[in-house]
């Protein structure tokens, strides 16, 4: 098999819930328990961080990767959704998986995953252990899909758990109140390791710390652990502890995220860590791990275009909180839903004074732009609608000006769908 037909299979042979939903989630251990013995427990090999969370969880998966890179650590990394390619997914120092490897892999084990009824994810993870095994990674960054008491992520018994801000997602599945969002996050605590929360929230932390001391586990909040100030982020406790962190064009999360990832930093005891590698990760995150999705900026003939896939009520807030401080002439909006997201509160949030370019994802659980066009008239965001994304920011590009910006959001997969297009 060529490397697309190797995704192909996968695609047509295992449930994904980025194209079908939750009726692709397995909320259940048993199938990956059974795919790493299959594989000879890969994942007892490396050492590991485990992050979970609603927002903020790629990034801080990526901030540590890239502080301990600095450091000169060979880092496998494990997120999800992707935005354009599989391998996405899995890298080594911001390094795709192999095509090859991809390819070998299905091969190999083609038989047993017919015979079985794994669903994508659980396939995507045995992958990505098995390949941090074979490549003898330092250690490896993984990141929850969906929640994470159930998450199949959630064999690890890593050097610290990692929770990031918890916000009202995928009610569907992990429950409709944050208590309960937070009580599926905090299932990744585990005995006697120490647990970070990126942010104290008093809705959901006596959640975490019922959790963390029935574990006895070491409790911190990266909110409460660290102040930034003016460039300069220290320690609360000990003011001679300090970090520089810049904050130019960069998200709406990002002192947030900084906090979670360094407290995380610090708080695994497997690797001693420099504050230039910390200073340096920081910095250089994007770049040393090939990221991508989240405030990525780019200028066309004077037109900025930011692209972010926020696509909670708490997340899009954020954004829209952090555009109405960039200047521009006037802004452009192309946006699009997945269909079983709470589109009313976000659509409430949106500038009534923008330019709308309603445009429609590929992926079947795409809310139809039409119908996002109409819904959001109610909220009196008028604009013409588009059949895919392609066509909607190349009309947003058409019809601005220089000193005019264009944002692109509302789903990772509209983001998706503009990263293979540009």
């Amino acid at each position: 098999m060529t490397y697309q037909e190797t995704i192909d299979f996968l695609f047509a042979q295992v449930p994904m819930y980025q194209k079908y939903g939750a009726s692709a989630i397995k909320m259940d251990l048993s199938n990956i328990e059974k795919l790493v013995a299959h594989l000879d427990s890969p994942h007892e090999s490396w050492p590991s961080i485990h992050i979970a969370g609603t927002n903020g969880k790629g990034t801080v998966t990526h901030m540590i990767a890239s502080i301990l890179q600095e450091h000169g650590y060979q880092v496998g990394v494990y997120t999800s959704p992707h935005y354009v390619d599989f391998r996405e997914r899995i890298k080594i120092n911001g390094e795709l998986i192999d095509e090859n490897y991809v390819v070998d892999f299905v091969q190999n084990h083609q038989d047993h995953i017919q015979q079985s009824e794994y669903s994508f994810f659980e396939l995507s993870v045995g992958m990505a252990f098995r390949y941090f095994a074979d490549r003898e990674v330092d250690i490896a960054i993984i990141e929850t899909g969906l929640g994470g008491r159930l998450d199949s992520t959630n064999i690890l018994n890593p050097l610290v758990s990692v929770i990031t801000h918890i916000s009202m997602d995928h009610m569907n599945l992990l429950g409709d109140t944050i208590e309960l969002i937070a009580a599926e996050k905090a299932g990744i605590i585990k005995s006697k390791k120490p647990v970070v929360i990126g942010r104290y929230q008093a809705s959901c932390d006596r959640v975490f710390y019922e959790k963390a001391k029935s574990c006895y586990a070491p409790l911190s909040f990266a909110s409460v652990e660290w102040v930034h100030n003016n460039g300069v982020m220290y320690q609360r406790h000990d003011s001679e502890n300090f970090l520089s962190v810049s904050t130019e064009s960069e998200s709406p999360f990002y002192i947030e995220n900084v906090k979670t990832a360094v407290t995380a930093v610090y708080a695994q005891s497997m690797y001693s860590i420099s504050r230039s590698s910390i200073e340096k990760g920081i910095k250089n995150y994007r770049n040393n791990t090939n990221y991508i999705g989240r405030w990525m900026s780019r200028d066309i003939d004077g037109v900025r275009i930011i692209a972010d896939s926020a696509h909670n009520e708490d997340a899009v807030k954020k954004v829209l909180s952090r555009l109405q401080n960039e200047k521009y002439l006037n802004l452009h909006m192309v946006i699009g839903f997945v269909g079983d997201k709470d589109h009313d509160k976000i659509l409430a949030m949106m500038p009534r004074d923008a330019d709308y370019y309603f445009v429609q994802p590929s992926i079947f659980r795409a809310l139809a732009a039409k119908d996002l066009a109409e819904k959001a008239n109610s909220y009196d965001l008028y604009g013409a609608y588009f059949i895919d994304v392609a066509e909607g920011y190349k009309k947003a590009l058409e019809q601005a000006q220089s000193g005019d910006l264009i944002y692109i959001g509302g789903s990772s997969f509209v983001v998706g769908d503009y990263l293979a297009n540009i």
